[in-house]
């Protein structure tokens, strides 16, 4: 569920008309909705009331500071991948005793920053990165709580670029390798193994793997309080998947049942890091139709948002819906269109083909549950201006990050030395 819906004809991001903000701000702008990112998080939390459980929102699906407030506000944690992201969550008000730093490729600067913030837990991924933690935090005097991540080679059965637990994929360890991690670790100084962590990817459609993984991780466990070690918490990662096209989909409270089923009986506190389940339905990007194109073999509607806005259809094929801001009378007909943008690249493309009614030069159209992956994974590609960003408030909204300037674009750029500067 989320709250744009039409109003007496025009779609309204919970009580603010969407052409109001673009009237205001210019196009293309993405817009969140406060109401569905609290909805999505009670309905999450609630499905695990009966549990000691913390959401650490993932910070990589959408990093605005008001966003990560929003959410920060209702108790949510923070799974942060970056010195970035880590700062963005406590920015944003997140406790670093809520955080969560994962992650394959943490370099020392980040290990340091993080073991100087206090977070909660660092998750580990190689034996490499176990001992450099451990020497860091060793040489700080201070012994850092760790998880290490599995690899429980589970197929999510999901977008291969978004699918992180199958054996050739880059992230965690080996389960079996497992017992002879958490015994390296609880070797080592400077760092106290508490957790096992396992995510196996991302927009997961069917419960199955999930059941696979945390089947997995239960035995693990098992295991390893058998050899002595003191496992106080597991951390179920995210990917939950969210509907882009009306579909049908397991919902939180069925993704808690699995949950419960393989880990429930374990006496750990349950960590989860849901990203695009809270965020994805809670966005759109608007943007504004410049030409409408009768090429000779299609149909194209030219928009200002360009694959640099939203990457997801050009990098995944992904699927987002297209909605006019005026909503099209009932009867109207439809017709096949590709809705591209400006970008030089023939990817730049957001649909193909698709049956829309009548659109014309100047329509304002909003792309969908572009909450997650949108905005976050934006560029400046074809020197294009970052996309500001707007939050709903029920009839409120706010500029939550400005669009740039040209002159603060080419300011970000110098000259060599050597150039002339007078030309």
């Amino acid at each position: 569920m989320n709250h744009f819906q039409y109003i007496d004809g025009a779609l309204h991001a919970e009580d603010v008309p969407l052409a109001d903000i673009a009237a205001a701000v210019g196009t293309p702008f993405y817009c969140y909705s406060t109401a569905t990112l609290e909805r999505h998080y009670k309905v999450f939390s609630e499905a695990f009331a009966d549990h000691d459980a913390l959401i650490c929102y993932a910070v990589k699906a959408n990093a605005n500071l008001a966003v990560i407030r929003t959410l920060a506000d209702l108790g949510a944690g923070a799974d942060v991948v970056s010195e970035g992201e880590l700062r963005k969550a406590l920015a944003g008000g997140v406790p670093a005793d809520r955080i969560v730093f994962s992650g394959v490729g943490k370099t020392h600067a980040e290990i340091a920053y993080a073991l100087d913030c206090g977070v909660m837990q660092l998750n580990v991924e190689s034996i490499p990165e176990l001992e450099a933690l451990s020497a860091i935090a060793a040489g700080k005097g201070i012994t850092a709580s760790i998880g290490i991540r599995i690899n429980p080679d589970v197929d999510a059965r999901t977008h291969e670029k978004i699918s992180t637990g199958k054996a050739e994929n880059k992230f965690g360890i080996a389960a079996a390798a497992a017992p002879e991690a958490f015994a390296r670790a609880a070797a080592l100084p400077g760092v106290r193994p508490v957790s096992v962590a396992v995510h196996i990817g991302s927009q997961l459609t069917d419960l199955e793997p999930f059941r696979a993984a945390f089947t997995t991780l239960a035995a693990l466990v098992g295991e390893l309080r058998a050899q002595g070690h003191e496992i106080e918490r597991v951390d179920l990662g995210g990917g939950l998947g969210i509907p882009y096209r009306e579909e049908s989909l397991p919902l939180p409270i069925d993704y808690a049942a699995v949950v419960k089923g393989a880990v429930g009986n374990l006496g750990c506190q349950l960590v989860f890091e849901p990203g695009r389940m809270l965020v994805g339905n809670a966005g759109v990007l608007v943007s504004r139709v410049i030409y409408v194109k009768e090429g000779e073999a299609k149909r194209f509607v030219i928009v200002d948002a360009a694959m640099n806005d939203l990457m997801r259809p050009a990098m995944y094929d992904a699927w987002h819906d297209i909605k006019p801001l005026n909503a099209p009378p009932q009867d109207a007909p439809v017709a096949p269109v590709d809705v591209v943008g400006p970008a030089c690249e023939t990817s730049d493309t957001f649909a193909r083909q698709r049956n829309l009614t009548p659109i014309r030069e100047g329509d304002l159209l909003a792309i969908l549950t572009a909450g997650a992956y949108g905005a976050v994974m934006a560029s400046t590609y074809n020197v294009r201006l970052l996309t500001p960003e707007i939050l709903v408030r029920g009839s409120k909204w706010s500029i939550v990050r400005a669009r740039p300037s040209y002159e603060d674009l080419l300011r970000q750029d110098s000259l060599a030395t050597w150039q002339d500067r007078s030309i």
